[in-house]
């Protein structure tokens, strides 16, 4: 197959273990940046323009989006799309995991658990949103933050009243939500492919560090999930219409609660935490889903 996969840079580790897998197995791959491609809109005939020639003979893509290039890297799977080629990931549902709030009520109105979100309109009465989860401490989340950046830990009301009153001063939308304590810095991560979990691994944030995003110093170790865990995980991943994808959850005292769902998780922690061939199973993946 010829199978593309849309990225901003080609020694990225998931990138390049993406390109390995998918030549060993007989593919031809080629990277191609999302944003140095011209989207050609006709009746009947929807096309991609890259560099020096139309993409009309690509059978698979794999989109690796970079969160600031949601909306142009979008438009470029959707265009796909029209031409009738198989994407791991619609353009749709990468827009849904990456609207925070609007993916965070699909999940609770799906019956998954998740810790108790305030989402208000600048309110200037933080007392209340405090209140609404249960009390400080609380997390406090930028909506279009990722791998870690734009979340703050608020210990006092003193404290949340000062970020809230930035980030609204900033006009910056916001999520406030309950800590939990008994996570203790750590979180999970279960790597989906084709509805099933295929590896997970439990990150460690730093000592002092409540986040536990490997990008921010976290540790990383392969871990056995329960029954309840890789149910929240194939669960999410249905909910958003996302075969593959990272399902990030913490351990609570009222079980496995839902933070994130990430559409283009990197490949590079969690193969070398469980020893896993992700990249493989993508492939394969395509393999029995486009033929």
């Amino acid at each position: 197959m010829n199978i593309v996969i849309l990225s901003r840079n080609s020694n990225l580790y998931s990138t390049d273990r993406l390109v390995e897998e998918g030549e060993k197995r007989g593919h031809k791959i080629e990277v191609i940046d999302p944003l140095k491609c011209d989207i050609i809109i006709e009746r009947e005939k929807p096309t991609i323009y890259y560099k020096d020639r139309y993409l009309d003979y690509v059978d698979a893509v794999i989109p690796r989006i970079g969160a600031s290039i949601t909306f142009y890297g979008c438009a470029v799977v959707r265009q796909f799309e029209m031409m009738n080629v198989f994407t791991i990931a619609t353009s749709d549902a990468i827009q849904r995991s990456r609207d925070k709030l609007r993916s965070l009520q699909r999940l609770s109105k799906a019956g998954i658990g998740m810790p108790k979100t305030v989402f208000t309109n600048y309110s200037r009465d933080v007392e209340e949103v405090i209140e609404h989860v249960g009390g400080v401490p609380v997390i406090i989340k930028l909506l279009e933050g990722t791998q870690g950046l734009g979340v703050v830990l608020a210990e006092t009301k003193n404290a949340a009243e000062s970020v809230l009153e930035a980030f609204n001063g900033l006009e910056a939308r916001v999520i406030v939500q309950e800590f939990i304590k008994e996570a203790k810095g750590a979180d999970l991560r279960a790597l989906v492919v084709d509805g099933q979990v295929i590896g997970a691994m439990k990150r460690q944030g730093k000592e002092g560090e409540f986040r536990s995003n490997l990008h921010r110093g976290g540790t990383a170790n392969i871990i056995k999930l329960s029954e309840a865990e890789l149910r929240l995980a194939t669960n999410a991943s249905k909910v958003l219409k996302l075969p593959v994808c990272g399902v990030d959850m913490l351990q609570s005292a009222r079980g496995p609660l839902l933070l994130e769902v990430n559409s283009t998780p990197g490949l590079e922690g969690i193969e070398e935490a469980t020893g896993k061939n992700i990249a493989k199973s993508i492939i394969t993946y395509i393999e029995r889903n486009r033929r």
